[in-house]
């Protein structure tokens, strides 16, 4: 009898091990699954959280990087991938990424001193970090660098903006190439005033009718040569300070145009000989604009070429043409024309071709042909120009036959 309980007693004991076994099993089990539900998730809150913060870098007009302590890229926004092209960004060294080592410079002094940096760079169009897209000439960055707080025990992570600054650059490039020019279109005409002044008043010159009526005649000139200097500078003004939004467009017949600027240089072609012929196929052809700005321009176009070929025989073409939804307008002549050399240049304010131009003769404004540029865009055209040096010059404009 005593055998009998102590083996079912053994047993009892043996089954209530093999139940804790059991349940223990059961809740390591369960304990697991709940484990790597909990990483399951946490890793899709992280990836959540990953692409949360791509797409708002994504979102930035900046090229942004992230780089870890040891100058690798770890993290590069759309804006630096489209800047950098086609060259791999992540994992490679910024000194290898970079193509002008100047761009990294800002970003290594922010890795050695922890401080943030910020420098601007001009740079040439070979080491734009374009590279071969680049196609504007000097381009100027500036490059922001900054360490980010890291979590106790994390390695260093720097964060860096690359931001295109290349339009405002040319901006104040032009506003100080504009400033300067106009400085020194100004003072050579009134230097001239000033010194013939000096001789009238301290050389008794006065007394002398026939010599102050020459002297007088000189300083008209160039203060007419002021006056037109001043007028088209405001003209230029009023288009690019946003007076060009408030352009009285409206239709009028292109043939008037031609009428109007004709009668104003009637005696400059009478003098010069010059043959002017009109090619309108519809005389009725309607211009959307603003007729005084088409004035300008068609009488700048028509006068520079006078004044460029001064002998007499030459035969200058305006016309005029429907094209499709555009309008075709061309003023051509069969003058000296243009040195290759200079065409990319004509459109820019105060530039001149100095060959066609004597000693004696009071030069134009160099204002003329970026008058005209600037008034064409204003209505939404374009203008590009060809020469073939004594054969053919031909200005060719091309707009919107309805205004948009």
């Amino acid at each position: 009898m005593t055998t009998e309980i102590s083996i079912f007693a053994t047993l009892a004991a043996l089954v209530a091990l093999a139940l804790l076994a059991f349940r223990h099993r059961r809740s390591r089990r369960q304990s697991e699954a709940e484990v790597n539900a909990w990483k399951l998730r946490l890793e899709l809150d992280l990836q959540q959280a990953r692409d949360e913060r791509n797409r708002l870098l994504d979102a930035l007009g900046d090229a942004f990087v992230l780089v870890d302590s040891d100058a690798n890229i770890r993290f590069a926004n759309e804006a630096a991938r489209a800047l950098f092209g086609a060259r791999e960004l992540l994992n490679r060294p910024v000194s290898e990424a970079f193509l002008d080592p100047r761009l990294a410079e800002a970003l290594l002094r922010c890795l050695a001193t922890g401080e943030p940096v910020q420098s601007r760079l001009v740079l040439p169009q070979q080491t734009s970090p374009r590279g071969d897209l680049e196609n504007r000439g000097v381009n100027a960055w500036i490059i922001d660098a900054a360490r980010l707080s890291n979590p106790p025990g994390g390695s260093p992570t720097t964060r860096v903006i690359i931001r295109d600054v290349t339009a405002e650059h040319q901006l104040e490039q032009v506003r100080k190439d504009f400033v300067a020019n106009a400085s020194h279109e100004l003072r050579t005409p009134l230097a001239i005033i000033n010194g013939y002044l000096e001789n009238l008043l301290d050389d008794d010159m006065i007394e002398k009718p026939e010599m102050a009526r020459r002297f007088l005649t000189i300083m008209r000139k160039h203060a007419d040569r002021i006056s037109h200097i001043v007028e088209d500078m405001l003209v230029i003004s009023r288009l690019e300070s946003g007076e060009a939004s408030a352009l009285k467009i409206e239709p009028f017949p292109f043939h008037s145009c031609i009428k109007d600027i004709l009668e104003r240089l009637e005696s400059v072609i009478q003098n010069q000989s010059a043959e002017i012929t009109i090619t309108l196929p519809d005389p009725a052809l309607v211009i959307h604009g603003d007729r005084f700005y088409w004035t300008q321009v068609l009488f700048n176009l028509v006068e520079n070429a006078l004044k460029q070929n001064p002998h007499s025989g030459l035969r200058l073409e305006i016309g005029c043409e429907a094209a499709g939804e555009n309008v075709r307008i061309w003023v051509s002549d069969n003058g000296v024309g243009i040195p290759s050399a200079d065409l990319p240049h004509i459109f820019r304010r105060f530039f001149r071709v100095e060959k066609h131009h004597s000693q004696q003769e009071i030069k134009g404004t160099g204002l003329g042909l970026s008058i005209v540029k600037r008034a064409i865009e204003a209505h939404g055209g374009t203008i590009g120009v060809t020469s073939v040096p004594g054969s053919e010059t031909k200005f060719l404009i091309t707009l919107p036959k309805e205004p948009r």
